[in-house]
């Protein structure tokens, strides 16, 4: 007779070290597999699932996109938009209102006469304004014939305005808006330009005809200084001392400000040189009055109602190789003085026919141009120093420029 209740606890032992494997490989088994998935986690960047850990990470990239944009906004916002935004608010466009009259004709069928008719028409071109209350450069050539100005502003502004005083020598107008609470634009030092330093045009020619207001600009280079350029083909007179660059002046921007880097006006817009055969289009030669020259019109209007002419009371001629000859003369250099006023500045400062002028304020005079260039700008009152050779001999003499007399 057997018993099992001893045989049957031996059974069921012989399968534990079974049962114990198994488990243990299985424990083994999800370890492993729960390591490999978490480190494959990590390097597809796999993010912590609690509620907090979520917002840190979208709160850290938001603020990286955002440090990203504002990295290149301040990148955009270069020193030509910040100068643009310094002098814009102060230019202006300019609508001159004149009349044209035209000549009577004769109609020899009817054998009559019928008078001539007026005809309105405008100028358009830009300004700036240069003093708070008011008053603003542009182009004499602008205004020259102006019954009546209206200017707008950069803020859509209108005001009518009244000429204060020319220098067609300058081609500079002064003029003055109605009021005296106006944005002006600082005003730089046109003797310190460096060529190749940035240069920045502004203009508002169509400021009454456009939505939005506010001046075009384009951009470019001081390309020279001291240039001398005719107004035109058939003229004698010449626009001294100018400014060439090749930032692009487009018709209309005549008389809005030629500008520098830091956010100052250093010219005045003028004229630019053009492709020929009727073309306007602009081959990257402009022209502006340099700002120190329009200060000294701004005080000459302001102070004494007229740019006053300057008088040196002496007549001189360029010394070519022939007169040289003739005169025996010790070099071509210089201007020779033909003849003097009595009284004028030039007898009181000494000078006298025959006199060989060979150098103006330090300036080296090679001809009768070369002289007035150097002269051109000086205020009256002002003294010249001159090197004069007078028989062979080098003397310096001070001529004090009076103003011109009315009847010269």
């Amino acid at each position: 007779m057997h018993d099992d209740s001893i045989v049957a606890p031996r059974s069921r032992a012989r399968y534990f070290p079974y049962v114990f494997g198994t488990l243990t490989g299985v424990a083994v088994a999800l370890a492993v597999i729960s390591l490999i998935m978490l480190k494959r986690g990590q390097s597809v960047g796999f993010a912590p699932t609690s509620q907090h850990s979520t917002q840190y990470a979208a709160s850290a990239d938001g603020d990286n996109k955002q440090n990203t944009i504002d990295t290149i906004s301040d990148d955009r916002r270069n020193a030509i938009v910040r100068a643009t935004e310094q002098v814009a608010p102060a230019v202006i466009s300019i609508n001159a209102f004149y009349t044209v009259r035209t000549r009577p004709v004769y109609d020899i069928w009817f054998n009559r006469w019928y008078p001539g008719r007026t005809i309105p028409q405008a100028k358009l071109g830009s300004g700036v304004i240069v003093d708070k209350q008011g008053y603003a450069f542009t182009n004499y050539h602008v205004v020259e014939d102006a019954e009546r100005i209206q200017v707008t502003t950069s803020k859509g502004e209108n005001y009518t305005a009244k000429l204060v005083g020319t220098a067609p020598s300058y081609d500079l107008a002064l003029i003055k808006l109605e009021g005296d609470k106006f944005d002006a634009a600082p005003l730089g030092d046109s003797d310190q330009l460096l060529v190749g330093e940035w240069a920045i045009a502004i203009g508002s020619p169509f400021g009454y005809q456009l939505a939005d207001v506010q001046p075009t600009v384009t951009v470019g280079v001081i390309s020279a200084m001291h240039r001398d350029i005719k107004q035109d083909s058939q003229s004698e007179a010449v626009f001294n001392d100018m400014i060439q660059t090749d930032a692009a002046i487009n018709p209309g921007n005549s008389g809005g400000p030629l500008v520098n880097a830091h956010g100052e006006v250093i010219g005045i817009n003028t004229l630019i040189f053009t492709g020929g055969g009727g073309s306007e289009t602009n081959i990257g030669l402009g022209f502006a009055i340099p700002i120190n020259r329009a200060r000294f019109v701004f005080k000459e209007i302001v102070e004494h109602g007229h740019v006053r002419d300057v008088w040196l009371g002496m007549t001189a001629a360029t010394i070519t190789p022939e007169l040289q000859a003739a005169l025996k003369l010790p070099t071509a250099n210089g201007v020779l003085v033909q003849g003097i006023d009595e009284g004028g500045p030039a007898a009181k400062g000494g000078l006298k026919p025959g006199d060989q002028i060979i150098a103006i304020n330090g300036t080296t005079i090679d001809s009768r141009e070369q002289a007035n260039r150097v002269i051109f700008g000086s205020a009256v009152g002002s003294t010249l120093e001159m090197t004069v050779n007078r028989k062979d001999q080098l003397i310096k003499l001070k001529v004090t420029l009076a103003e011109r007399p009315g009847e010269i």
